[in-house]
């Protein structure tokens, strides 16, 4: 059965000179006084936008950095956020997005493998910053800090004072659609991220055939998404989709909790909201959930993990809107697989995206026929280049046209596709991916643990959360929340397991290898 989209041509693809930054400019000339972001403190026309993306980009070049040089970028979501990135881009230089929840480790790891030269990262994440720099000895050019709220040191400059301070780059850098636009990282197996290097026209594309046709957005919808902008999911969201059709953006600092979730809710009037399984689950949840005529919802979109159908519906039961599930990647920048507005079918994650090839294959790399589990490939516009430095695992991922995505589907009899699990054992909780090995091998190291293996639980919700199983050394003792509190100041908070049971040895095979699937049986039982 076909998928049930609107027919009609795919959109024209960028000419030979392209920079994203300058075509979102384009994209908003003739409404310089529409309003493009609103923060927690204030909010920037289109044409301030634009002023301030040439004023950045100027800055950043006045500090000697270079055409393709890399900028890593820590910050919160605020409209500095959406300024440095698309003035870096605009520059010619290439931000690379990171996650605001790792540690200063992390960072460290980031900065010298990005080999970035300069970092632009708000004022309540400087100090970790700096800690990074300090532990991994990497030297910078400048550290441009968003909204200060105390003296810099040397080598530090507010970002308000370098915009000041810059007159307006007149040109943008000279980009073809191909050169490097951007990174992501994307979370690694072993624990350590890959460096994920997308295009100038990779963001062009997502909008272009899932922004505008799937979602139908418009210049009078207001934005807000929860996911926030270093999420490929996220950037889609609350940048490159609103910011190409000429809507209003909210962009909120703090996690998004149901109540920061439910007062944007009520004081902006988002009509298209951007949310994953785990906060739906939580809202509804929530005593304080808005009624229907509380808010002005007349979109919601899920992705970052397959959204249980119960949710859907309780969520549509209440609001009378569809949540518009679907699936994409850090490497395909955003979704390829969708539901689509008044064709929902909860407990699928949809339709291939017209511009997007899907297929589902065996291990013998063929095919499978509809009703058999697959690894599902995709090919599109919005592919990654590569990993950066990580050969082996660009060839394994980016197979010629096609990208493995790592994760498991069944193709349904309507064409829909239904989500049944990984490839590998990630685990994606929240929407983020953990890797069991990392968390395991801190386990390890507190001084009772003899052995642990972490695996994952499906919650009453139908989410995914982390279990750890735990075999402790002899005459030693440790309770469940001491070896979680060990796991959080380790390891980035979201990462430590939810539930820890102790064992008196793990399933093994006779090569000493732990057998997980007993593990997830024996969860399956205990259930």
């Amino acid at each position: 059965m076909a998928p049930p989209f609107a027919h009609g041509s795919l959109p024209s693809a960028p000419g030979p000179r392209f920079n994203f930054a300058q075509h979102l400019i384009d994209c908003n000339i003739s409404r310089p006084a529409k309003i493009a972001l609103i923060d927690d403190v204030g909010q920037l026309s289109y044409s301030e936008l634009a002023e301030r993306i040439r004023r950045v980009a100027a800055g950043l070049l006045a500090l000697g950095l270079r055409r393709e040089e890399r900028v890593l970028l820590l910050m919160h979501d605020s409209s500095d956020w959406v300024v440095s990135f698309l003035g870096a881009m605009y520059a010619g230089l290439v931000p690379v997005a990171v996650n605001t929840l790792l540690t200063a480790d992390d960072y460290a790891f980031m900065l010298q493998h990005s080999r970035a030269q300069a970092a632009l990262v708000s004022d309540a994440l400087l100090p970790n910053l700096r800690l990074a720099m300090a532990q991994g000895g990497h030297e910078l050019q400048a550290v441009v800090v968003s909204r200060p709220s105390a003296a810099l040191n040397s080598g530090e400059v507010s970002l308000d004072a370098l915009i000041e301070q810059s007159a307006p780059l007149p040109q943008a850098a000279a980009t073809s659609p191909d050169d490097p636009g951007f990174w992501l990282y994307s979370s690694g197996s072993t624990g350590r991220p890959k460096g994920t290097t997308h295009t100038h026209a990779n963001p062009y594309w997502t909008a272009e055939l899932y922004g505008k046709p799937i979602l139908g957005l418009l210049e009078k919808d207001v934005c807000f998404s929860a996911a926030k902008l270093f999420f490929a999911y996220g950037l889609g969201n609350g940048l490159s989709f609103p910011l190409s059709v000429g809507a209003t953006v909210v962009l909120m600092a703090e996690r998004p909790t149901p109540d920061a979730t439910f007062k944007r809710w009520k004081e902006q009037q988002p009509t298209v909201f951007f949310g994953a399984p785990t906060g739906f689950a939580g809202m509804l949840a929530s005593a304080k959930l808005p009624g229907k005529n509380e808010v002005a919802l007349r979109l919601v979109s899920s992705a970052g993990e397959a959204l249980p159908a119960d949710l859907g519906q309780r969520f549509t039961a209440h609001y009378g809107v569809e949540i518009i599930d679907g699936i994409g990647s850090t490497e395909m920048l955003h979704i390829y697989l969708s539901n689509i507005p008044g064709k929902v079918r909860y407990g699928t994650t949809g339709w291939p995206v017209p511009g997007y090839d899907v297929e589902l294959r065996g291990d013998d790399g063929l095919p499978v026929p509809d009703g058999e589990t697959g690894d599902l490939y995709v090919r599109g516009p919005s592919a990654a280049l590569l990993y950066w430095g990580n050969r082996e695992k660009t060839r394994e991922t980016f197979q010629g046209a096609w990208t493995k995505t790592g994760d498991k589907y069944v193709r349904n009899a309507d064409g829909t596709y239904t989500y049944s699990g990984r490839s590998d054992d990630m685990l994606k909780v929240s929407g983020i991916y953990v890797s069991p090995f990392e968390v395991e091998a801190t386990l390890v190291q507190h001084p009772a643990v003899l052995e642990a293996a972490v695996i994952g639980m499906t919650d009453t919700d139908g989410l995914t959360k982390t279990k750890a199983y735990v075999v402790l050394k002899s005459g030693q003792t440790a309770t469940a929340d001491e070896l979680k509190a060990f796991v959080k100041e380790r390891l980035a908070p979201y990462k430590y397991p939810r539930v820890i049971e102790f064992l008196p040895e793990l399933p093994k095979t006779a090569t000493g290898k732990i057998q997980r699937f007993k593990l997830r049986d024996m969860d399956k039982v205990a259930a």
